[in-house]
């Protein structure tokens, strides 16, 4: 292949050796794991020079690999693989089914084969030995390679080992029952990769019993998964795309397959075993995936699956119960997996070491009720518009349209009198469910456009209802188009060029918390004002708002307490902050925008842009994802700075959707935020990354 003969000399062998490793760190397989991994390209890679000892010398020779605990479940067994007369890749690539370590963890795939424990029972026992002073060494759980050479066993080399979520959580909770490590070291223990994991779906085990099992594999990766048949990486990365879930159905994966696996919501293998490169590559990603289930066949020419006599092909449905090792051809219904116990004590220990709060973006009571079940200690975002969405919307929608289109003040401050009463009830139902939590709302900010009717038949709709005529309608609905409307009449813009606009929401949020005050509730209310770039626009503001409490006070008799902020997402409004905090009470980051606003990317319309700069390094990493930390993070760490020199208790906090991103969370903590704020699913891995920031600079001071 490489158009040079094999050398004969030693030394040439173990050069060739030696670069061969070198050049593979610049492999298309490493590059794409690398990436996924988030390792940095410039670490390099090492090479060990050992004397070579061999599994392949007839029946007393064998080669295995093993963990110290069950990597799937966490259980406190000796867990592992091996194979007679055979090399180390025949066991992880998966080109042969191997065989049990011991009779304690056979399964129905390999419980008719010997174990080691049966064949070699004195070369067993020397390696239980091992694998309990590696234990009592490392306080981990260890994956480790061995050879026996003709009776005599060799240790390969050990490594702390890939597990799941779910094992991560049991082995940590196991090791602190044996004081291998105390309650810190739990906590550090479980990455924000696998809680997140925890918090994936799994199948509802009563709508599972509806259905035939087709086919046994090997649990290699816990949970659920449901989606179409994907025989190839490519198709499973354009499923992804296009957001198909889908099972990536393979014979065995190798090194080349990690693109697609990492896409692929399942995995399914044909062969191998739970060391097999599926297992173990899945089982770092908590990602579901069965292995070594050989009632699949593949037929890659005509693109067929067959299970158990069944045909599927590319496109049809499986389901996989990745616990279990179950496969099904029926859509499954999943369910919520964070029940667990151990789960809700690993978030009380969570959070007595956090010091840095975590809030929800949410903009319902039903989402407010989730994202406190899931640790939420209030709203850092509620977006008033999101009322004129989807479900129960269509009234406040006319109403808000009725406004937007009006010709006159006159006719705008009727509409908003009669969006008031909406509003109101809107923000007291969820003001209610979080009852002595805060919630902050941010006055609306949305292009008035995204809300005007759109298309001949709604206009003429429209038209009808304020008996005006089409062409009139035509007309005002043009006349609110912006070339870039993200930039133009919107947030605190929109409260200044129609008070009116700011003084129903001023209404409405006071009137809900002076109700729920007299109903016995505890509101905890905080203004938000968006897009602000200087101190006078707050004034405006503030000064409408100042002339509504008051009003509001006396009409219920009820002394309001709130908070007034703004959302800093323009980068002037960072460099002006010391202006800025002399009349907020609070800053809240809006990192989406506030990326937007200093790379001068569109973040609708940026993706094709961004994957280009990160496939050719031009910048790490998508930053609507993960913060960048030297260019938005220092307009960060300067807004705070400034509004502290002005008002040294500013509570500062983060609504952006970095506020759920852990490296994102991490930097957020030492630029000295109180709070980040994120989607209820993702509060727990906030809570968890805010955590292990705290925990981190503790251990350095």
């Amino acid at each position: 292949m490489l158009g040079t003969e094999f050398p004969d000399d030693a030394k040439a062998q173990m050069e060739g050796g030696i670069k061969a490793v070198f050049k593979s760190w610049n492999g298309k397989k490493a590059v794409s794991y690398r990436k996924i991994e988030g390792i940095p390209d410039d670490w390099g890679t090492a090479v060990n020079v050992q004397a070579m000892v061999f599994g392949n010398m007839g029946d007393t020779s064998a080669t295995g690999v093993a963990f110290t605990h069950n990597p799937t479940t966490g259980d406190n067994h000796f867990y592992g693989e091996w194979l007679i007369n055979a090399q180390g890749e025949d066991v992880v690539a998966g080109i042969r089914t191997p065989s049990p370590l011991n009779d304690e963890t056979k399964n129905e795939q390999n419980k008719n084969f010997h174990s080691m424990e049966e064949l070699m029972p004195e070369t067993y026992k020397e390696l239980c030995d091992i694998r309990r002073t590696l234990e009592q060494n490392y306080h981990d759980m260890l994956d480790i390679e061995f050879t026996i050479q003709e009776g005599v066993l060799y240790m390969l080399q050990c490594r702390v080992g890939k597990r799941t979520g779910v094992a991560a959580l049991n082995m940590a909770f196991d090791m602190l029952n044996e004081k291998l490590i105390d309650e810190q070291e739990v906590v550090m223990r479980i990455s924000p990769a696998q809680l997140d994991e925890l918090l994936h779906p799994i199948l509802d085990a009563e709508d599972e019993k509806k259905y035939d099992v087709i086919a046994k594999g090997l649990p290699a990766g816990p949970g659920g998964a449901v989606g179409v048949i994907a025989l190839t990486s490519e198709k499973a990365k354009l499923y992804a795309e296009q957001g198909i879930k889908n099972i990536l159905v393979r014979e065995e994966t190798n090194p080349e397959d990690v693109e697609g696996m990492r896409a692929a919501d399942g995995i399914l293998t044909a062969r191998g075993g739970m060391t097999s490169h599926a297992a173990l590559v899945a089982r770092g990603w908590g990602k579901c995936c069965i292995v070594g289930c050989d009632a699949v066949k593949i037929d890659f020419e005509k693109g067929f699956v067959y299970i158990n006599g069944n045909v599927f092909k590319e496109g049809d449905l499986l389901a996989l119960n990745g616990t279990k090792g179950y496969v099904y051809d029926k859509e499954i219904k999943m369910i919520n997996a964070t029940e667990n116990p151990l789960f809700q004590r690993f978030m009380t220990m969570v959070d007595k070491f956090r010091t840095m709060g975590v809030r929800t973006n949410a903009d319902n009571p039903d989402d407010a009720l989730r994202a406190v079940s899931f640790g939420a200690e209030g709203i850092g975002l509620f977006r008033i518009e999101h009322m004129f969405y989807g479900k129960n919307s269509e009234k406040p929608l006319e109403k808000l349209r009725n406004m937007i289109l009006s010709d006159s003040t006159d006719e705008r401050i009727a509409a908003l009198d009669e969006l008031e009463p909406d509003i109101r009830e809107y923000a007291k139902a969820t003001l209610k469910v979080l009852d002595g939590k805060p919630l902050t709302f941010r006055l609306m900010d949305p292009p008035l456009h995204e809300f005007a009717p759109q298309g001949e038949e709604k206009m003429k709709e429209v038209a009808k209802r304020l008996k005006i005529s089409y062409e009139e309608v035509k007309k005002r609905v043009d006349a609110l188009h912006e070339v870039n409307p993200m930039m133009g009449l919107r947030g605190v813009r929109l409260g200044i060029i129609y008070p009116e606009i700011t003084r129903v929401q001023f209404r409405a949020l006071f009137s809900a918390t002076a109700e729920l005050m007299k109903e016995g509730h505890n509101p905890k209310l905080e203004i938000m004002v968006p897009l602000t770039i200087n101190v006078k626009e707050l004034e405006h503001q503030k000064n409408i708002a100042n002339e509504i409490k008051a009003e509001v006070e006396a009409k219920y008799g009820v002394n309001i307490s709130y908070m007034f902020g703004t959302m800093i997402e323009i980068p002037r409004a960072t460099l002006v902050a010391d202006k800025i905090a002399e009349v907020a009470e609070f800053f809240s980051f809006g990192t989406n925008d506030l990326t937007q606003m200093t790379f001068g990317f569109s973040r609708d319309d940026v993706n094709a842009i961004v994957k280009d700069y990160v496939d050719q390094k031009i910048i790490p990493a998508d930053p609507f994802n993960t913060l960048d930390q030297e260019g938005v993070g220092q307009l960060v760490k300067l807004g705070v700075d400034r509004g502290r020199s002005t008002r040294a208790n500013l509570k500062c906090g983060v609504c952006g959707e970095h506020g759920g991103d852990p490296d994102s969370v991490e930097f957020f903590y030492h630029a000295g935020l109180n709070y980040v704020s994120c989607s209820p699913f993702r509060v727990p891995v906030a809570r968890l990354a805010a955590a292990q920031a705290a925990i981190k600079e503790s251990r350095k001071k």
